[in-house]
C-alpha cells in the first residue's frame, strides 16, 4: 500500500534536498507519511546536510515543524544539520514566533543553502 506524501527527496553526495509538492501542507496522514519517508531516507543515507526547500509552500500545519525537528535530531546524532531555504516571510514568521529561527539556518534559495555546504570544513 502506497501512502500519499508531500515531499520529494533528492540526494547529491552528502547533501539531501527535501522539496514540498503541495502549496498547503495540513493533512495529518500526508505529513505522517512524509515523516516516515524522510526518516527512512536519513537512516539509509546519513546525509551531512538536509535542505528543506519551502519554495511554493503557502501554508503548513504545526505537525510539519515536528517533522523538521525530528529530522534535525536524527541528523545531529551523526553530526549533520538541517537548513531551510526558499521560505516566504509569512511562514518565516512562524519560525520566529516559536524561536525556531534560532535553531535553523535560513537561505533565500536552495542554491544558497547548497553553496553554504561547500564552504563548511569537513568534520571527521
Amino acid at each position: 500500500m502506497t501512502k500519499d506524501t508531500c515531499v520529494k527527496i533528492t540526494g547529491k553526495e552528502k547533501v539531501a534536498l527535501v522539496g514540498f509538492t503541495l502549496p498547503s501542507i495540513t493533512d495529518a496522514q500526508v505529513i505522517t507519511a512524509a515523516t516516515e519517508q524522510v526518516g527512512a531516507f536519513v537512516e539509509e543515507n546519513h546525509p551531512k546536510m538536509m535542505v528543506f526547500d519551502f519554495e511554493g509552500v503557502k501554508f503548513f500545519s504545526s505537525q510539519l515543524l515536528g517533522l523538521i525537528l525530528a529530522t534535525r535530531d536524527k541528523l545531529q546524532a551523526c553530526r549533520g544539520e538541517v537548513v531551510i531555504s526558499g521560505i516566504n516571510p509569512q511562514l518565516h514568521r512562524i519560525f520566529r514566533i516559536t524561536n525556531l529561527d534560532r535553531v535553523f539556518k535560513f537561505f533565500p534559495d536552495t542554491q544558497g543553502a547548497l553553496n553554504s555546504d561547500s564552504k563548511r570544513p569537513d568534520s571527521t
